[in-house]
């Protein structure tokens, strides 16, 4: 991503040729598969500060906890592919 972004600043050809590289049906797919990655750590990070908190620390709460955050990732990976696509 570094380098599309180098290319695409270096000049106008280079800006066509990212944008057509990124604009393919493969690119959207690795995009939204690591954007989807980090969504997830970041939903399950927060869950975690949240433990870190004393709320959620039992076995139900627990469980309850990652079913939420399963939902919610869910949720938030489904709007960001509606986003890429």
């Amino acid at each position: 991503m570094l380098y599309a972004l180098s290319k695409s600043l270096g000049s106008e050809e280079g800006y066509g040729e990212v944008k057509a590289c990124l604009t393919s049906p493969l690119a959207k797919f690795v995009a939204w598969a690591l954007l989807s990655a980090l969504l997830y750590h970041l939903v399950a990070g927060v869950r975690h500060l949240i433990m870190d908190m004393g709320i959620g620390e039992t076995l139900e709460g627990g469980r309850l906890g990652s079913k939420i955050i399963i939902a919610v990732s869910v949720v938030v990976i489904v709007l960001a592919g509606v986003w890429i696509w």
